[in-house]
């Protein structure tokens, strides 16, 4: 088998290329430097290269560039979302630090109502303890009443037989008569509460009539007078009063010589019952009973004997 050799000529070598069409020029590239987020968009979703006038043909250069730039502006949305450590440090500082201020003051202020009340207690304090020794004080001060018997008035007197509950026979008496008595408080801070023991007639130790004075009360510096009533319903005698025992016929000329005791018991309140000063005044009056001075007052102003308790 032969083979069979062609060797192209000039001609034809010049016709093929003159046949062929001639090539295109190599497009240049296009290098786009950051592209702002705007143009990323626009790049992203507009229309196909072809459609526009001008296409960019994108390189690994441009690839590169475009993936920097979504990192940091992700890089930069993280950011803004979540601050980094220093940054969260700081913040917390500030607000550890208004805390702080807040906290002092509060605490200014609370130690400035402490401060107050501690004040307000001393003075408290102060004004209610010297009141208190006040009125210690005006309790203690002798303001003791002023008590006397002005005069006594016998009314009537009758001496008759008869007999006692057990039936013995004996003389009976039988009296009305009736106390004058001067009372005054010169207490300048308090009242009193009077009330007195039984206004007693005494023959020596025989006790002939009796009596009594009704509690009351007495404001500061204020003044009465006291009526008592004296008096001896059938009264047995025993024998005991032999002026009277001889003088049934003739009782105008009869004089008797009697004793009246009694007991004034004034009593003060202050503060409830914290303090109680007590004044106690011990009385007796001679007096003496005639026949003929019926009805006419007694002045008993010199002839009475007054002791405190």
């Amino acid at each position: 088998m032969g083979v069979t050799m062609h060797v192209k000529s000039d001609s034809d070598v010049t016709s093929i290329d003159a046949s062929s069409p001639p090539r295109s020029p190599r497009r240049p590239l296009y290098y786009v430097q950051s592209p702002s987020q705007h143009d990323l968009e626009k790049m992203s979703y507009g229309s196909s290269p072809f459609g526009s006038p001008h296409h960019y043909h994108c390189s690994p250069i441009h690839h590169s560039r475009e993936s920097s730039t979504s990192r940091f502006s992700a890089s930069l949305k993280n950011t803004a979302r979540n601050p980094p450590a220093w940054k969260r440090i700081n913040r917390s500082h500030e607000e550890d630090g208004d805390e702080e201020e807040d906290d002092d003051g509060d605490g200014e202020e609370s130690a400035s109502h402490v401060r107050f009340y501690v004040l307000c207690f001393v003075f408290s304090f102060v004004v209610l303890f010297t009141i208190f020794s006040f009125i210690l004080w005006a309790a203690h001060v002798p303001y003791k009443p002023k008590i006397f018997v002005k005069n006594m008035v016998f009314e009537s007197f009758i001496v008759q037989a008869g007999m006692d509950r057990t039936g013995v026979p004996t003389d009976m008496l039988t009296l009305n008569s009736t106390v004058k008595i001067f009372y005054r408080n010169p207490a300048t801070f308090f009242g009193v509460h009077v009330t007195a023991t039984p206004l007693e007639l005494y023959y020596y130790e025989l006790k002939v009539a009796s009596g009594r004075i009704k509690k009351f009360y007495q404001s500061r510096k204020s003044q009465r007078t006291i009526i008592a009533v004296v008096l001896a319903d059938q009264v047995p005698l025993y024998g005991g009063v032999p002026v009277l025992s001889g003088a049934q016929g003739h009782l105008e000329s009869a004089s008797v010589p009697l004793n009246l005791t009694f007991v004034m018991r004034s009593r003060a309140y202050i503060l409830g019952r914290l303090v109680k000063p007590k004044f106690y005044r011990s009385i007796t009056c001679e007096v003496t009973l005639k026949g003929n001075r019926l009805g006419k007052p007694m002045n008993l102003t010199n002839s009475c004997v007054y002791h405190f308790k």
